[in-house]
């Protein structure tokens, strides 16, 4: 129970006598402590309003509370110094249910305490298991307490940085809608690009654009959503692409000289004791959003690509400005209509197959005895005997929304001609050792990234390319598709991965070798 025995004294004052006005210093409300629960010094120094509630919070770490009634708690500087016996108990027993990840009902003042426990190291045993209970919180919590989302998106990023959990300020932005300080979101997007392009995220691109892309009707009327899924791939197929050409990717250079430095305050407007991890911690960063040319050329690729999927998706108006460079425009271009494409074919209902398992039964039957007849040894024979055919018909249905029978499948008895058939059908497929190989001249002035386009390449991609340079490539395509189990557009996009990874562009378009390529497979040995 709270000690009320402390009373106010009054004293009278002669104040006729000329008396030196002595001057008394009125004590921070959170200076004012209950007896029994917590001690006014340490080792004989007085402590802080911070260090005192560092202090009860380590003793109150491991208090457990059993059910009680909520209370109303409402204080703008909340610690245990302000809450009364009720709200104690209330706040204890709320503490236990939320470390059991069960999230009640709470006043904000409540959870601003528990909040700063964990901002002093309470409750956790290394950081990463602290940043998971601030996250935690902030998820469960944000939209019951909106207010909630201003202060949290400053401390998470603060408690990132004097844990060294850099690689979290990713989360962090995905968690606040995409903000971060500006010098983090330089430094994330440096992160990335240095990393793997395709990482990036709309939100995180948006900062950098030079026109606010949500006021456009396209970004309003369902194409927020479609950008958010193909610009990371547009941004990786553009950045590969750079780097290919010989640039530096999407990235400006960052030249050391350009490196500023930035000094943050740590958890401003919390109850945090600075003597944990200091007032301030210093953070170096590349400016790269004050790149002119930077931010010209990542609003270009976004604006090329708005442009492309309106065309796509049969939208009306086109984006107006700057174009960026036809040859970095045709390869986004080429990408979208191919993904686009291979997308809605995904999308379509594929049919479902029924078997006939009877008759399956009965045609593996058949064909076991045609492989028995045909490596059976054939003894006394006339030289110009003509060998007899074996001729199996057998009857599959297929119920592929209507039936469709395949009759008189013929098998030949004939080893020597079997044998020959499917070495002439299969061999190039087969063979593991296939490679894409030049001319000797035409492979002497080659450049580096086809070598890596060619060794990268399986056999099967090595044939459809050997296909798509013949007289018949799409008959030819069609077998050697059936042949590996896939599909004629699956194994072109395929090889339009190797290429991508390799020479930075997509090489077919259209079942066909793009135009401005064809030069460089006109001495490919077949």
């Amino acid at each position: 129970m709270r000690d009320d025995s402390e009373q106010l004294e009054f004293i009278e004052i002669d104040l006729s006598e000329e008396t030196e006005t002595t001057r008394i210093r009125i004590p921070d409300r959170s200076s004012l402590m209950e007896k029994g629960r917590r001690s006014p010094v340490s080792q004989g120094t007085v402590l802080s309003s911070e260090k005192r509630f560092v202090e009860e919070a380590v003793s109150l770490a491991e208090m457990t509370g059993e059910w009680a009634a909520p209370v109303p708690f409402m204080s703008y500087w909340p610690t245990y110094g302000v809450m009364n016996d009720a709200q104690l108990k209330w706040y204890l027993y709320w503490r236990t249910e939320v470390r059991q990840e069960t999230y009640l009902d709470v006043d904000l003042s409540y959870l601003f305490v528990h909040i700063y426990e964990l901002i002093n190291g309470i409750g956790w045993q290394h950081p990463q298991e602290g940043y998971d209970q601030l996250k935690r919180l902030w998820l469960n919590y944000r939209e019951r307490l909106p207010q909630l989302n201003v202060y949290m998106q400053e401390w998470m990023v603060d408690y990132i940085l004097v844990h060294n959990l850099h690689s979290l300020l990713h989360d962090v932005m995905q968690l606040s809608g995409g903000y971060l300080p500006a010098p983090f979101m330089d430094k994330e997007l440096q992160r990335i690009l240095q990393g793997n392009a395709a990482d990036l995220t709309l939100d995180l691109l948006q900062r950098y654009y030079d026109y606010d892309i949500t006021l456009n009707t396209f970004y309003r009327d369902g194409g927020k959503e479609i950008m958010e899924r193909y610009i990371p791939k547009v941004m990786a197929v553009a950045d590969s692409y750079l780097k290919r050409i010989g640039q530096e990717g999407l990235l400006p250079e960052l030249k050391p000289e350009t490196e500023e430095i930035v000094e943050r305050t740590l958890f401003r407007k919390a109850v945090y004791d600075e003597s944990l991890y200091g007032r301030s911690v210093s953070f170096a960063y590349f400016p790269i959003g004050m790149h002119a040319d930077f931010v010209q050329r990542l609003t270009r690729i976004y604006r090329c690509t708005e442009n492309k999927l309106r065309e796509l998706l049969g939208v009306r108006g086109r984006l107006r400005g700057k174009t960026l460079e036809p040859e970095l425009a045709g390869v986004i271009e080429r990408y979208l209509e191919k993904i686009y494409a291979l997308e809605q074919k995904e999308n379509v209902t594929k049919p479902v197959i029924h078997i006939d398992t009877a008759k399956l039964a009965s045609l593996q039957q058949d064909s076991e005895y045609v492989r028995m007849a045909l490596t059976i040894e054939e003894e006394n024979t006339a030289p110009n005997s003509v060998e007899a055919e074996v001729k199996i018909e057998a009857e599959i249905e297929e119920d592929v929304e209507d039936e469709v029978e395949v009759n008189s499948i013929v098998i030949v008895s004939n080893r020597d001609e079997y044998d020959r058939n499917q070495t002439n059908r299969t061999d190039d497929v087969a063979n593991p050792n296939a490679q894409l190989q030049w001319d000797e001249a035409a492979a002497a002035g080659l450049q580096e990234e086809w070598r890596e386009f060619a060794e990268q390449l399986e056999a099967r991609h090595v044939v459809a390319i050997h296909a798509l340079l013949g007289d018949q490539p799409d008959e030819d395509l069609n077998r050697i598709a059936n042949e590996t189990g896939t599909m004629p557009a699956l194994l072109l996009d395929e090889i339009n991965d190797v290429a991508m990874e390799t020479v930075g562009d997509l090489l077919i378009d259209g079942d066909r070798i793009v135009p401005e390529y064809i030069d460089i497979f006109e001495h490919v040995k077949r």
